[in-house]
């Protein structure tokens, strides 16, 4: 089959066969749209003259380049080749798969920086009325109080829950029916239920009953749940300006970001007792070998439980 037809079918079958999101399908898209050109450079046209050499050289190019790319993107990009095809294996459009013994970059494993329950309630505690982080030209006075309440809330879901920026800002209305509870639905279109705490519950309920309407009535008619200053539906690059105004506010010297929030959530409830299994349901992990690098960030706890319980600690 002509490669760029063979691709076109793989993002096809990733998009609605496997609902992966459209972030995920525009980082394969940009990945294969890089190996084509490599291999129409080199005359292939169509994808049963790819070979395991060509693949096995294109691999050890991208892995020798200048600046030599960071281990994550270099396995990205692997597995994006790879998945490609496997699929057309495994729909017979390609006789064999030249990537079965391309084996992907260990990626190295870094700890994730959380800040410290002092610095998330300084953080939370800045996010206030004074100023609408999205840029929209608003008066102040008109809108202060609404961008405020719904900043607020942002961030104590944010907190509260784990969830990702991009999951958050895809919440419904009807996703909070219940009120202690949020349904989410993440990587694949998976739905999980995550409790919410009193905090975020009444941020959400003061947002919901003085902001939200009134943001409503500035744009179209939408479900979605955080809305900026204009009515439209938050997007993700709103949000993330929301919690580096609100960092800049708390005098946070450490870089924070949407991550960084679901990062102090892993690691605050592994520090606060809670199972590794628990906290991989709730971040919505699919592999518990995910989840447990944060067990890798309470080592001061784990030291300070030792030194005090320990018999011969001292």
């Amino acid at each position: 089959m002509q490669l760029e037809r063979a691709v076109d079918a793989y993002l096809r079958h990733v998009s609605i066969e496997r609902g992966l999101s459209a972030h995920t399908v525009s980082a394969y898209r940009r990945d294969l749209t890089g190996y084509l050109e490599w291999l129409t450079e080199r005359g292939i046209s169509d994808s049963n003259e790819v070979t395991s050499a060509l693949v096995a050289e294109f691999a050890g190019e991208r892995a020798s380049a200048e600046p030599p790319p960071a281990a994550s993107s270099l396995a990205r990009l692997q597995s994006s080749v790879r998945g490609f095809h496997r699929f057309l294996a495994r729909e017979g459009i390609e006789a064999d798969d030249p990537t079965g013994r391309l084996r992907p970059p260990k990626a190295a494993r870094r700890l994730p920086k959380a800040l410290t329950v002092d610095q998330v309630e300084r953080l939370l505690d800045a996010s206030g009325p004074e100023a609408d982080p999205s840029g929209d030209a608003v008066p102040a006075a008109e809108s202060g109080e609404l961008i405020g309440l719904r900043d607020r809330a942002l961030l104590e879901l944010l907190y509260a829950t784990g969830a990702r920026v991009s999951e958050v800002v895809q919440l419904d209305v009807d996703d909070m029916a219940q009120g202690d509870v949020v349904r989410v639905r993440g990587k694949g279109s998976k739905e999980r239920i995550i409790p919410v705490g009193s905090y975020a519950r009444a941020a959400l309920e003061a947002y919901l009953t003085r902001s939200r309407p009134e943001l409503s009535r500035r744009g179209r008619a939408t479900p979605r749940l955080f809305l900026g200053a204009r009515g439209a539906p938050l997007s993700r690059q709103s949000a993330w300006l929301v919690i580096q105004h609100a960092a800049e506010r708390a005098q946070l010297s450490a870089h924070v970001s949407p991550h960084t929030l679901r990062h102090s959530f892993a690691t605050h409830l592994l520090q606060g007792g809670a199972d590794v299994r628990v906290v991989q349901e709730l971040l919505g992990h699919a592999s518990v070998a995910t989840t447990q690098i944060y067990t890798h960030v309470s080592v001061d706890a784990l030291r300070d439980v030792y030194a005090t319980s320990h018999p011969r600690a001292r």
